[in-house]
């Protein structure tokens, strides 16, 4: 089998859990961070490969792969970018927007419990900030595209 090959089967694996991802995502409101993180990657990831593929397509006999192709960035297209990137945006923004309400409200005396609980939510708050950078730098590429 050649690399085109091999990369020709990664890519049906791959793009099959990105349609059972993208399922998951439009059915569920509130997706964890590691979920986030997922979803981006593996539409990062089949987005490349889209693109290696489309460059090596040659010959007839690969139509069906090029339909593949096509389809798979119209689901990315159509579901990811129009509807579920723009929903993950806004519900970081206003997460973050929350979790740091709450961790400027904080009263001044604090127990022991408070303070690990104000640390565990200083630890969320990176991570979603984090993501939110992560997911921002998605969104730019899309507005060069």
């Amino acid at each position: 089998m050649s690399s085109f090959d091999d990369i020709a089967v990664m890519f049906d694996t791959e793009s099959e859990k990105l349609l059972k991802i993208i399922d998951i995502a439009t059915l569920k409101s509130d997706l964890s961070i590691s979920e986030i993180i997922d979803m981006y990657y593996q539409i990062i990831n089949i987005s490349s490969m889209n693109t290696m593929l489309k460059q090596q397509i040659n010959s007839d006999n690969q139509k069906p792969l090029l339909d593949k192709i096509l389809k798979i960035e119209k689901v990315i297209t159509e579901k990811f970018d129009s509807d579920i990137h723009p929903r993950i945006m806004e519900h970081l923004r206003k997460s973050i927007q929350e979790t740091t309400s709450t961790l400027q409200s904080g009263s001044k005396q604090k127990s022991k419990e408070d303070i690990e609980n104000e640390a565990k939510s200083y630890e969320e708050l990176r991570q979603k900030m984090s993501t939110k950078e992560f997911v921002e730098q998605y969104d730019k590429g899309l507005s060069n595209d």
